[in-house]
């Protein structure tokens, strides 16, 4: 190839001074621009897109807005009648017939302390509880009960439950409040007669569960129910610990009488295990406080509250909204709307969002979700945590919900109120502008999908191409070329990939020349086996041989005969003596390890086993003498060649990394070095192991020793 003048000098072809071919067609960037005015018909999809997430937010927007509104009605709602509660307790605590009453009731149950009961009677009391009331407790609460651990321990307790309590049916509640005086002639009978009208009065009109009045002992000497709960020590089992009895201490140890104690929900015995809430205060005049009225909170009042009289619909919650109660242990504290309006589908729908099967199928045996109902949950932990907020998080019935929470101001009681509704039916008036919206949509994207259809397969045509000629190129095709059919940015990248596929077949074929020279090289410098293995990657490469030939042969009087020539002139020599050593060791089939200026060192049978390796190392060294007398009689030298030879294993591998030598070591090497050394005098001296593989065919002489291993060996001059 003739190189332009103006080129470099590799030969590559010179592209930098190519003139771009003027451009008569559409342009890349005016198909760009075609492309983006079909890309902009998608925008409608956005514009659609962002309709509706911002129809989403806003519909989100006003859901949460009217629970919040829905939640503060009901939060205001409830804390006012607790505080009608706690105030009408606080007022009839110190309304005179209340205190009158409850003087004569306790005088009443103190004067009953030596009453007796006959054996019948206890019998009958005691037949009360085993086939009556605990069989009823124990369907309801689950557990087993003892009877004997209701009936009182006072007398006095147990003379009026069998006067007023085991004489009706346990839930026969009006009868309860109508009887007054059984006509026992005792002073609390008369008590009854006189005040049992007012407090009976109080949980009639005001809708109390019950009312009872407790001495300062703890002894219930009045119930309004006359209820197993009539006559008990509430500070003695199973009462001990209640939340009542809490209540009653703290109410009398404050010793004020505007004292108001609330408790929260607590499962009560005589109420046959039903969650009961009490608000306590103490009753006297001034100082005198005589003992404790404990009103039982009307739980009908709450869910009236809370559910705003079952009318979820009409109040602006939908089918899934409402409103509940929660306390500090992660429980309701009102009733649920789903176990009200579909208990059959209730398990199944709690169980589904983490509600635990025993518990789900309890409350729908007892039809209540008071202290049953797990609603531990993001809303719920943060309204008890103080926060008051809105969120999107999952609920008792709906792992994706609306809700707004808040903290209740209840004096007494850790409560939260939660406004929730399901998510799909706060969304629901998405789903009918998302299907409009999606039907206006199909016809405009059919238009833009043939459009970007056209579009693509015009644009990617040459681009195909291109790819197409890279991958043959990267498959080793260094002759391909691509078409050129058009006259815009892409002809101008074909041209520079043409001119690129060529430039890379002229530095391949370089590059294959260089390889082929380096390949010779390392030929050179090491045998064809090691040169394969150091190819592959090998960094360690060395191997051991047995039966192999060494022979270290030295240049004996060269530096003498260099001391005339100059430098080029001694080059030039030793280069002729070495091309000679080279040959002769390819006639006698011996292996080169290394070459120096001094010697030459080289072996029989490393690269393959040979029977004959010390013959041919002998072969060898005899033709190294030939090639230094010929070399002397066409210079008129004086030179001569001192060789040793030994026979054995040696070790043989690449050192070091940068500067890559061929090397042979091992005892037969350090044994050729010492028995080529072991006399001044020119000639080829063999060791005892490789005169013994000559055998007798060839004449030696015994020309001194060395030492091998703590041991003398002879050393033999071949006689030749």
């Amino acid at each position: 190839m003739t190189a332009d003048p103006g080129s470099s000098n590799t030969g590559l072809p010179n592209t930098a001074a190519r003139a771009p071919r003027g451009r008569f067609g559409l342009g890349i960037q005016s198909k760009l621009l075609v492309m983006l005015v079909g890309v902009g018909l998608v925008t409608s999809l956005v514009v659609g897109a962002v309709g509706f997430v911002n129809g989403r937010e806003a519909m989100r927007a006003d859901a949460l807005e009217q629970l919040v509104t829905i939640r503060e009605l009901r939060a205001d709602q409830i804390e006012r009648e607790f505080a009608s509660l706690q105030l009408g307790v606080r007022l009839d605590s110190r309304n005179g017939s209340a205190v009158d009453g409850a003087e004569a009731f306790i005088d009443g149950y103190a004067d009953l302390g030596e009453a007796q009961l006959d054996a019948d009677q206890e019998a009958a009391l005691l037949t009360y509880y085993a086939d009556g009331f605990v069989p009823l407790l124990e369907g309801r609460s689950g557990l087993s009960f003892e009877p004997e651990t209701f009936i009182p321990v006072h007398p006095a307790g147990r003379y009026l439950q069998y006067h007023y309590t085991i004489g009706r049916d346990y839930e026969d509640f009006d009868a309860a409040l109508a009887i007054h005086d059984v006509g026992d002639g005792s002073a609390w009978s008369a008590a009854g007669a006189q005040y049992g009208p007012y407090f009976t009065g109080l949980v009639a009109e005001v809708g109390y569960e019950d009312l009872l009045v407790i001495d300062r002992d703890g002894n219930v000497a009045y119930s309004a129910y006359k209820s197993v709960d009539l006559g008990v020590d509430i500070t003695a089992e199973p009462y001990t610990n209640s939340a009542l009895t809490h209540a009653f201490e703290q109410a009398l140890a404050g010793g004020s009488l505007d004292a108001v104690i609330t408790t929260d929900f607590e499962r009560y015995l005589p109420s046959l295990n039903v969650p009961t809430a009490w608000v306590v205060s103490p009753v006297g005049e001034a100082t005198n406080i005589v003992g404790v009225l404990a009103i039982q909170v009307p739980i009908s009042q709450i869910n009236d509250v809370m559910t705003g009289g079952r009318a979820w619909s009409a109040q602006g919650l939908g089918d899934t909204g409402e409103v509940y109660l929660a306390g500090s242990d992660g429980l309701m504290r009102s009733e649920s709307r789903l176990l009200v309006e579909d208990p059959a589908s209730y398990v199944d729908t709690v169980v589904a969002n983490g509600t635990p099967v025993v518990t789900a199928e309890r409350i729908v045996e007892l039809g209540g979700t008071v202290q049953l109902q797990p609603v531990d949950f993001h809303a719920v932990q943060q309204a008890l945590q103080g926060h008051s907020g809105t969120a999107s998080t999952a609920d008792y019935t709906n792992p994706e919900s609306l809700v707004a929470f808040a903290p209740l101001e209840i004096d007494g009681l850790t409560w939260v109120i939660v406004a929730h509704m399901d998510a799909g039916e706060a969304f629901a008036p998405a789903t009918e502008f998302t299907r409009t919206l999606l039907l206006a949509m199909v016809a405009i994207l059919l238009a833009v999908s043939v459009l970007s259809l056209l579009l693509a397969q015009v644009f990617t045509r040459p681009v195909r191409q291109m790819l197409e000629a890279v991958r043959r190129v990267a498959g080793g095709d260094l002759a391909t070329q691509v078409p050129i059919t058009s006259h815009d940015e892409f002809a101008d990248l074909g041209n520079a990939f043409n001119d690129m596929s060529a430039s890379l077949r002229i530095k391949q074929d370089l590059l294959e020349d260089q390889q082929n020279e380096n390949e010779k090289l390392l030929l050179t410098l090491m045998p064809e086996s090691v040169a394969r293995r150091y190819r592959e990657g090998e960094e360690t490469i060395s191997a051991q041989h047995d039966d192999v030939a060494v022979v270290f042969a030295e240049l004996v009087g060269f530096d003498e005969y260099a001391r005339k020539l100059t430098s080029d002139e001694e080059t030039a020599q030793l280069n002729i003596l070495m091309r000679g050593f080279d040959e002769a060791a390819q006639t006698a089939g011996v292996e080169k390890a290394r070459a120096l200026r001094g010697g030459f060192l080289a072996s029989s049978g490393l690269a393959a086993p040979r029977v004959d390796s010390v013959r041919r190392a002998l072969d060898f060294a005899v033709t190294l003498r030939g090639v230094v007398d010929r070399f002397n009689a066409q210079n008129q030298a004086t030179l001569a060649i001192r060789a040793g030879i030994d026979a054995g294993t040696v070790t043989s591998g690449l050192i070091a990394r940068s500067d890559l030598v061929y090397d042979l070591w091992g005892d037969a090497v350090s044994l050729a070095y010492q028995v080529g050394a072991v006399s001044t005098e020119p000639g080829i001296y063999v060791s005892q192991a490789a005169r013994e593989h000559l055998g007798d065919a060839t004449r030696t002489t015994q020309a001194g020793t060395v030492r091998l291993r703590d041991a003398q060996e002879p050393v033999w001059r071949v006689d030749q």
